[in-house]
């Protein structure tokens, strides 16, 4: 029993190391992570961006990075790139388009 011990004990241990850092690394769809200043909150993150037909999705979707769509972010380190703020600020920014778009100038 006690030669299961170690193995065990080693095994749970990379297990909550993988998973921290899965945390710490963010959320889906983040392609570049630097932490700004060593000991604060503030990163610079790069993520593509959400695909517009899914914007009113409930559950929306991220471009693929190879579209070239991409959103460098600067702020907080665990900003969600599918977060609610998000949507509303490239929500926001489709309908500037679409104004801009309809311009008769």
């Amino acid at each position: 029993m006690k030669k299961m011990r170690l193995p065990l004990l080693t095994l749970l241990l990379l297990g909550t190391l993988m998973s921290s850092e899965a945390a710490l690394w963010g959320a889906e769809g983040v392609i570049l992570k630097e932490i700004g200043i060593p000991g604060t909150n503030y990163c610079h993150l790069r993520f593509p961006a959400i695909r517009e037909e899914t914007l009113y999705w409930d559950r929306p979707v991220l471009k693929d990075p190879s579209e070239g769509d991409i959103i460098d972010f600067y702020g907080p380190c665990d900003y969600d790139p599918l977060g609610q703020g998000e949507i509303e600020r490239q929500r926001a920014e489709v309908w500037r388009r679409l104004l801009q778009d309809s311009d008769p100038e």
